[in-house]
């Protein structure tokens, strides 16, 4: 695959566990946005919001996406809230094939609950703030997606056998049309 296929989607629906499953069926090498932040920055990401809040953070995402556009064949597996920025969502959409990872919110919070790591969930009602990012969120993960999956009621291996077959029929029909 010479393209590569982006996931977008809210914390905990399954990105960086899909992304992994992706390159080892696919050969593509994974690239965990997250990942990538908190080695450049040396520190992990809940440590870059407490010192730099989240704009600076949402900055760093930019840069790492701008970079990546240099990139092909690569399965990119992004923070759940890269798509707030216009830029963003136009930079996913050059990188390659967008796939949209949903599950809802109580899933999500089944999946988070014992992760401290996730700054936006550090306090009194996380499922509250999970229905009002979701809300916020959807439209724009929408807008940014080529495909969208549900994630509560598949297996792993489901998930990426359909990201696959959806994908290649995407740079098929692309290719075409080139």
């Amino acid at each position: 695959m010479q393209r590569n296929i982006i996931l977008i989607g809210f914390m905990g629906t399954g990105k960086s566990t899909i992304g992994r499953n992706l390159s080892r069926a696919s050969g593509c090498t994974l690239i965990d946005t997250d990942n990538l932040l908190e080695e450049q920055e040396g520190c992990a990401i809940s440590q870059i919001f407490a010192q730099k809040g989240e704009d600076s953070f949402r900055d760093l995402e930019t840069r790492a996406l701008r970079e990546l556009t240099q990139h092909q064949g690569h399965v990119i597996a992004t923070g759940g809230g890269i798509i707030g920025r216009e830029e963003n969502r136009q930079l996913l959409r050059q990188l390659g094939y967008v796939v949209w990872l949903i599950a809802k919110p109580s899933e999500i919070l089944k999946r988070t609950a014992r992760n401290n790591s996730r700054p936006l969930l550090n306090h009194k009602d996380p499922e509250k703030t999970i229905r009002e990012l979701l809300e916020q969120r959807t439209p724009l993960y929408r807008e940014t997606a080529h495909l969208e999956i549900e994630t509560d009621h598949l297996s792993f291996e489901e998930v990426t056998a359909g990201i696959i077959e959806s994908a290649r029929y995407h740079f098929g029909s692309q290719a075409e049309q080139e």
